[in-house]
């Protein structure tokens, strides 16, 4: 069974996701993709998500809220990443990207041993059904600009700017 609830954070509500195993969707409400991420989450778990609460959702709340005020730099929920291999692969590497720190699309691919597969290691990105908690909001372009992000750009640099203050105490 996979339960879904609303989470109110800084940048606006979330829907959250969870599975018996962990979080499994963290994803802007407004974002273009949540609601193909839950079919996706519906069509892998062979079950239709429901509005309820999960053992995991207490906690993940505490540790946004940590996260918001500058409290925590890592989290340590449980994930239950829904994708294919290599994308998993690739989201994990997220998690090797500092706190307040940034890596471009090429270092990614290089953290994952695949240094010419940046387009797949974009796209990848571009599929992380787990947003703030795998930050994917860390990876920029090879000239520093702020490229994709499904939460919006806008979100983007709000979240590099707040790790990076937060980071300087």
């Amino acid at each position: 069974m996979i339960h879904i609830t609303h989470i109110e954070t800084d940048l606006g509500m979330m829907v959250a996701g969870a599975s018996d195993k962990g979080i499994c969707l963290l994803e802007f409400a407004d974002s273009k993709h949540h609601e193909l991420e839950l079919r996706q989450l519906a069509a892998w778990f062979h079950t239709s998500p429901v509005h309820g609460e999960s053992p995991y959702f207490e906690t993940l709340r505490v540790q946004l809220s940590e996260y918001f005020k500058g409290e925590r730099k890592n989290f340590d929920i449980p994930l239950d990443l829904v994708g294919t291999e290599f994308q998993k692969q690739v989201w994990i590497s997220l998690l090797k990207i500092p706190y307040g720190f940034t890596a471009s699309y090429s270092k990614q691919a290089e953290m994952v041993g695949r240094p010419s597969a940046v387009r797949a290691v974009a796209n990848a990105n571009g599929k992380n059904k787990i947003s703030i908690i795998l930050p994917c909001h860390r990876v920029i372009g090879a000239d520093g600009s702020l490229t994709g992000y499904g939460g919006g750009i806008w979100r983007k640099e709000k979240l590099l700017a707040f790790e990076k203050i937060n980071n300087l105490r």
